[in-house]
């Protein structure tokens, strides 16, 4: 498991149903609630050489419904790595209104707490966005803080943007705590 450091803990098949999801509701003109449930599965990988760098990651999709709906309004599909060598936790993903993340943090590798960070621009740990969603929904900077457990994991997100219909920055916030419903078994080491 040390291979995948902070990571380890995720591996397996996820739900959670206390999610709650702040942000602007275009239709309403206004910020609001909408609690949600959640499933998401992170099936382990690795090594990845670049060179003399090794990430054990974690290929991961989600989705989340609101509570009582059957479709899905928010879908991911990405990586989770682990640079045991720098320390490093990174997440990789994208969202399927054009959007790209690739945040990271430093870490140690047992450890259950971790905070991930992209801000707009940069080169290392960046965001970017089709040409509407940089006019209209700018997301200028994520966080996501994670708390891993036994068995449950929760985390805190924020992005902020820069909303066309409203002045200054906007904290679209989500959070959750999620129960493993299955556990999946680790690669064979090289």
């Amino acid at each position: 498991m040390d291979r995948f450091g902070p990571l380890a803990g995720l591996i397996g098949e996820w739900e959670g149903d206390q999610g709650l999801d702040v942000s602007y509701h275009h239709a309403e003109g206004a910020s609001g609630e909408t609690p949600y449930r959640e499933h998401i599965v992170f099936k382990p990988f690795g090594p990845v050489d670049n060179g003399d760098q090794h990430l054990y990651g974690l290929d991961y999709r989600m989705a989340a419904w609101r509570l009582g709906e059957e479709l899905p309004f928010h879908t991911e599909v990405g990586y989770w790595l682990w640079d045991g060598g720098d320390g490093q936790v990174l997440r990789c993903f994208v969202i399927p209104r054009g959007s790209v993340v690739l945040a990271g943090g430093t870490a140690t590798a047992d450890a259950r707490r971790f905070t991930l960070s992209a801000t707009r621009g940069d080169t290392a740990y960046g965001i970017l966005a089709n040409p509407y969603l940089e006019r209209r929904a700018r997301t200028v900077r994520y966080e996501v803080t994670l708390e891993v457990g036994d068995a449950t994991f929760s985390y805190e997100e924020d992005s902020v943007l820069e909303l066309a219909e409203i002045p200054g920055e906007y904290h679209h916030t989500d959070r959750n705590t999620l129960r493993r419903v299955a556990e999946f078994d680790l690669p064979p080491r090289d």
